[in-house]
């Protein structure tokens, strides 16, 4: 892989996984939300198998499949499984309007640049270069943990939020070993399950997840 070509193809699998996060704060229907939020998933696989190829990394381009499956396609069947059991709305409802959303989410983009200038600084490499887009991408999906009421997209928050960390790591480190991704992947998947059924639980015991409904039982 020639130069030109890697740095293409890392600035628009990156790029991909920006653009999702932003997509997902503007979306109103969940079951989109969690298709964007696969996408995003293939597109952390897809850095990976990049980085992996064009540094001749074996252990990275072997990690990117696992990543694919896992981010992008088997924790979002999971999310759609537990949207599809439920009887609730599945319009997304958020604390703050979509404008807001987006609006504090180029903020928290901003920054990401503005606090990761000095690691940038510090080499030319396009890996590094690309770092400020894992800590945004991370930044977002706190800020979606924060503003959206229903459980399950908190759930999506979370695993953007997991996104962003793993993109940092490939970017940051040229990858990790197998066993260390392996284990990151598995605890991601069981706390997945966890809270799938926590969600179901709340569900079946209150008839939703809207999170301002159980405050108001609470008090």
């Amino acid at each position: 892989m020639t130069q030109t070509g890697f740095v293409q193809l890392l600035d628009l699998a990156a790029g991909v996984v920006l653009v999702t996060s932003f997509t997902a704060l503007w979306l109103r229907r969940l079951s989109t939300v969690v298709r964007v939020v696969a996408l995003q998933g293939v597109a952390v696989g897809l850095v990976a198998l990049v980085i992996g190829i064009h540094s001749h990394e074996t252990e990275l381009v072997a990690i990117s499949p696992i990543v694919v499956i896992l981010r992008g396609i088997v924790l979002p069947g999971m999310i759609n499984r537990a949207i599809r059991s439920g009887a609730e709305h599945r319009e997304v409802e958020s604390l703050i309007n979509i404008p807001a959303s987006l609006l504090a989410a180029s903020g928290l983009t901003l920054l990401a640049y503005a606090t990761t200038r000095a690691v940038v600084a510090l080499s030319p490499s396009p890996q590094v270069q690309a770092i400020p887009i894992g800590i945004a991408v991370g930044l977002i999906g706190v800020l979606m943990v924060a503003t959206r009421r229903k459980a399950v997209l908190q759930i999506i928050g979370v695993l953007m939020l997991d996104n962003g960390i793993a993109l940092v790591t490939f970017l940051a480190t040229s990858g990790v070993p197998l066993a260390v991704e392996l284990g990151i992947a598995f605890d991601v998947l069981l706390a997945m399950f966890i809270l799938q059924l926590l969600t179901t639980r709340i569900r079946t015991k209150f008839g939703g997840t809207d999170l301002d409904q159980l405050r108001e039982l609470h008090d």
